[in-house]
């Protein structure tokens, strides 16, 4: 899969309305993701840094998800992106945590899903397996 033009005017715009200062987060990052049936998906992600507070969001392929309850200290950073995402007939918000650090310029990120709820009544849904996934970005701009 490949971004769309409008996802990488949009990344473009983003990168030069956000500051990259020595030693900050700030940015944009991308890398793959391993998706179904061995294929490598593109992820992007914008990180807006206020001190130790992170906030942005994830990129993929068709749609955005917001970055919250982000923090960092140093080159570390620990995050949450709320995913929506499609179970058969039903949308189910996912809340994926990010946590990693920077290590020869990459960002080593682990992600694990924490939980995911019905959008429609708010009902837990049954997660099937939460393995963690190790992915490496570098930075864009």
């Amino acid at each position: 899969m490949r971004f769309t033009a409008a996802i990488g005017a949009t990344l473009l715009v983003a990168a030069l309305a956000a500051p990259c200062l020595a030693g900050s987060l700030a940015g944009i990052w991308v890398g793959q993701i391993p998706a179904r049936n061995g294929e490598k998906q593109d992820i992007a992600f914008q990180i807006r840094q206020d001190g130790s507070q992170i906030s942005g969001k994830l990129y993929g392929d068709y749609r955005s998800s917001p970055i919250v309850e982000g923090k960092a200290e140093g080159d570390t950073v620990n995050f949450v992106v709320l995913m929506e995402e499609q179970a058969g007939n039903q949308i189910n918000t996912t809340r994926l945590r990010f946590t990693g650090s920077v290590h020869d310029g990459e960002l080593e990120l682990v992600r694990e899903r924490e939980s995911s709820t019905n959008a429609g009544n708010g009902g837990d849904v049954q997660v099937r397996g939460n393995t963690k996934l190790t992915l490496k970005l570098r930075r864009l701009f």
